[in-house]
């Protein structure tokens, strides 16, 4: 029986865990799917449509931010943003394929909004991240399980 309650929960997990808020969403997938009462496929489907949007979130973030790069508030300094974006400049767009990764992912969608990476090829390629990810994870859980 489907459980909004777990689907909710899911995606907002999974939707946070996409912005630039410290969190993670791969323990609570693991812990549902190793409960056995919610069909995989949808919790992957879940868990990374959330994890998407949450990416276009920052995306948007970094359509925004560039104008107050040189505020003394600015939580980014201008070195690690210049680094961040001149890593994107060398490894372009097919950098997006690492956005399902901790630590670099979520700040490689807000360089992918400064720079101006158009959305359509943006969400094509966090997609594939994103999901790819999730399904591995099911995969390995419930091989494992």
């Amino acid at each position: 029986m489907i459980d909004p309650a777990v689907y909710g929960g899911l995606f907002l997990a999974a939707f946070l865990a996409a912005t630039i808020l410290p969190m993670q969403s791969e323990a609570l997938l693991v812990g549902i799917l190793l409960a056995g009462n919610q069909p995989a496929w949808a919790l992957v489907l879940c868990a990374g449509v959330g994890n998407v949007l949450g990416s276009v979130v920052n995306w948007f973030l970094g359509r925004g931010v560039e104008r107050f790069r040189h505020r003394r508030w600015f939580p980014v300094k201008e070195a690690a943003l210049d680094r961040a974006q001149a890593w994107y400049r060398r490894w372009g767009k097919w950098s997006l394929l690492l956005s399902w990764a901790p630590i670099v992912g979520d700040p490689l969608t807000v360089v992918a909004g400064i720079l101006r990476e158009p959305l359509a090829m943006f969400v094509v390629l966090v997609t594939i991240a994103k999901f790819g990810r999730y399904l591995v994870l099911a995969a390995a859980t419930l091989a494992w399980a």
